[in-house]
């Protein structure tokens, strides 16, 4: 069983979130007092990646339950949680989960039954990375050299990470050469999570900054480009942090597999294509500077998209915790989100 010390987000008589924002400078734990402060922290950053901002949101539904436990009140905070970022569809799951956990229980019992879905999911995702980490690990039979952008780690999830999940299996199993990891602009997830928790493992890591991949590829330095993703449309696309896309076409042309390591969560059979996929844009300020640096002029126009949307023919697989998605399409991906 694979194992980390890394968790973005626990549960001590209330929700405490690790604020992702100030690594790797300091750890912070925040406390979640409520559904409201919970929506500010995801949007702000405090947590981030699909599953962990999942879990954020169903641990606040059980704070909030706890609190006051009326049905008509507690399905206004779902939908306030389920809207708090609009991509990764695994917060409206999550979401949706403990709030049918609460409508099943009788008042002054919702708050228990809130708690105990909120933890379910929390262990239902540690399992899911753990598999994941295995049928991912699979898929490359020699020792390897990966490189991985954003943070699909510990961080992002309830357990050792998707696509850092088979990093992590690759390493205990002595079959990892090096992991490289993409700096990530605008807020460098890449450089300040992903560095961060390989380190706290002892795995070692190098990082690029976003427009040296392409030079990294082309010396054939890597073998595999492992990724996570924030939603999975019903043909395969695949949305993702920005910067996703163009190092699937770089992977394509240099003949290197690129692999997306995502919990059946992430899926959405709803979501038709790519390009029904919701993305969200954020404030210019997280390019115009970075913490207290100025890096344009302040009255300069931003593009901020948070993500991308990569099509399947660019994908060598998709791996789940109920298997694996190759060749990525309609069928396989129905297969594996059964």
């Amino acid at each position: 069983m694979l194992t980390t010390d890394v968790t973005p987000l626990r549960w001590r008589d209330g929700l405490q979130l690790l604020d992702q924002r100030q690594l790797p400078g300091r750890a912070v734990w925040v406390e979640i007092a409520d559904a409201a402060a919970a929506v500010r922290a995801i949007r702000s950053l405090v947590v981030r990646g699909a599953p962990a901002i999942g879990l954020a949101a169903a641990y606040a539904m059980a704070a909030e339950a706890r609190r006051n436990d009326d049905m008509r009140r507690l399905r206004r905070v779902a939908r306030a949680l389920a809207a708090a970022r609009p991509t990764a569809t695994n917060l409206a799951v999550a979401v949706r989960h403990v709030l049918t956990a609460c409508e099943g229980a009788p008042a002054g019992e919702r708050g228990a039954a809130a708690l105990e879905a909120a933890r379910r999911l929390h262990q239902a995702d540690a399992a899911a990375c753990e598999a994941i980490a295995c049928h991912g690990a699979a898929l490359f039979r020699q020792p390897v050299a990966l490189l991985t952008h954003c943070n699909a780690g510990a961080l992002a999830t309830g357990g050792v990470g998707t696509a850092l999940g088979v990093v992590r299996a690759l390493h205990a199993q002595g079959r990892l050469v090096h992991v490289y990891a993409c700096e990530t602009r605008p807020v460098l997830q890449g450089a300040r999570l992903t560095a961060w928790e390989l380190l706290e493992d002892g795995i070692p890591v190098t990082v690029l900054v976003d427009s040296a991949a392409a030079t990294l590829l082309a010396r054939g330095a890597v073998q595999g480009v492992v990724v996570g993703a924030d939603r999975i449309a019903a043909d395969g696309a695949v949305a993702n942090k920005v910067g996703t896309y163009p190092l699937a076409v770089l992977a394509a042309r240099h003949r290197v597999p690129l692999v997306v390591a995502a919990p059946t969560t992430t899926f959405d059979l709803n979501c038709p294509n790519g390009a029904a996929i919701p993305i969200e844009e954020r404030g210019g300020e997280e390019v115009r500077r970075f913490r207290r640096c100025r890096a344009c002029p302040s009255g300069v126009g931003v593009f901020n998209p948070a993500f991308d949307v990569t099509p399947p023919e660019l994908m060598y697989a998709i791996v789940s915790e109920r298997g694996v998605a190759c060749p990525v399409d309609a069928a396989s991906v129905r297969q594996v989100a059964g």
